[in-house]
């Protein structure tokens, strides 16, 4: 089984990557970029370029992400991204909120299936690498999905990850495994699973209802349990004090990179609504670091959390 650590917005760039791939990876096939921006002016931003250079992604295959609403622009990038050592792009159609969808990007492109096309016409149009596409089901329905794969089938995808919810769900409701199945049947291209795989028993229910699958993308669950992919791999569990390293690793170097204490913990706070699930008993804790206001108060209030709060290596998050 290929198993994929998904991008996540704001947190799965490359001091996260570098982080997890050191004291976690036990077999992480691909990692994805949290989406950059596609516009006129090409891939300029230093923190985009940051996050993919080769010095902060060795040992690792990343691929990066692109969002965006011109196809002839997203070609740009894919000849900028080869330039830079990049064999393989990916194209998000499904990020389903509202700054995006407005704009007909991320899952704004699945309402009208000719805007679909003529998108990936300018794509794909002579492309200097592999691409592929992360997609959602459609805007309201499930049954839109026919039709948006019938659009999918008529380019040479290197693979579809698949998120089977429509765009109205965000990420709140079930997937639909009957859209899935319906993918993995009639897809020209490879097709990935992506959704609500929180614990080793979501994991195992998506794989003997699919015996064909062979790749599967992890994203928020493996966030809330960075030991998932271990569990998954091995049979074992992360020990507290792993996790403790895992930790401290990611707030030295965030702190490295930004300026002050307000930015860092910005960043460890926005962690901390996946990591909190990890720790039983924890509210009050939690709320001690939600509020610390230095590194100081920070570094009181997650050393009290560790020391009196029972660690669940299995996690307790789940979707809303």
């Amino acid at each position: 089984m290929k198993l994929y650590f998904a991008p996540l917005e704001g947190i799965t760039g490359y001091i996260y990557r570098n982080a997890y791939h050191d004291l976690f990876d036990c077999g992480i096939d691909q990692y994805f970029t949290p989406f950059i921006a596609v516009s006129q002016n090409g891939l300029t931003k230093t923190r985009e370029l940051e996050d993919l250079s080769a010095e902060h992604n060795k040992g690792m295959k990343t691929i990066p992400q692109l969002l965006g609403n011109s196809g002839a622009e997203v070609n740009h990038y894919l000849h900028r991204l080869s330039e830079m050592g990049y064999e393989e792009v990916n194209l998000n159609i499904g990020c389903p909120y509202p700054t995006v969808v407005t704009k007909k990007k991320g899952a704004g492109l699945l309402a009208d299936t000719s805007v679909l096309k003529e998108f990936l016409d300018g794509a794909f149009e002579n492309p200097p690498v592999k691409v592929s596409v992360k997609t959602r089901i459609g805007m309201e329905r499930a049954e839109e999905f026919e039709e948006i794969l019938d659009v999918y089938n008529q380019y040479p995808l290197s693979e579809l990850i698949v998120h089977p919810r429509v765009r109205e769900d965000f990420y709140r409701n079930h997937p639909y495994l009957d859209a899935f199945a319906y993918a993995l049947k009639k897809s020209r291209a490879p097709v990935c699973y992506n959704g609500d795989i929180f614990t080793i028993q979501d994991y195992q229910m998506i794989t003997e209802r699919f015996p064909r699958l062979n790749r599967i993308m992890l994203g928020r669950g493996l966030l809330a349990n960075p030991g998932l992919l271990l569990q998954i791999r091995t049979g074992k569990t992360i020990k507290k004090e792993e996790w403790k390293t895992f930790h401290d690793r990611l707030y030295h170097d965030y702190s490295k990179i930004m300026s002050g204490d307000k930015n860092t913990l910005f960043k460890m706070k926005e962690l901390w609504n996946y990591f909190q699930f990890l720790f039983g008993e924890r509210d009050r804790y939690i709320k001690k670091i939600r509020k610390a206001k230095n590194f100081a108060e920070y570094e009181a209030a997650v050393n009290a959390l560790f020391a009196q709060c029972p660690f669940i290596p299995n996690g307790g998050f789940r979707a809303d």
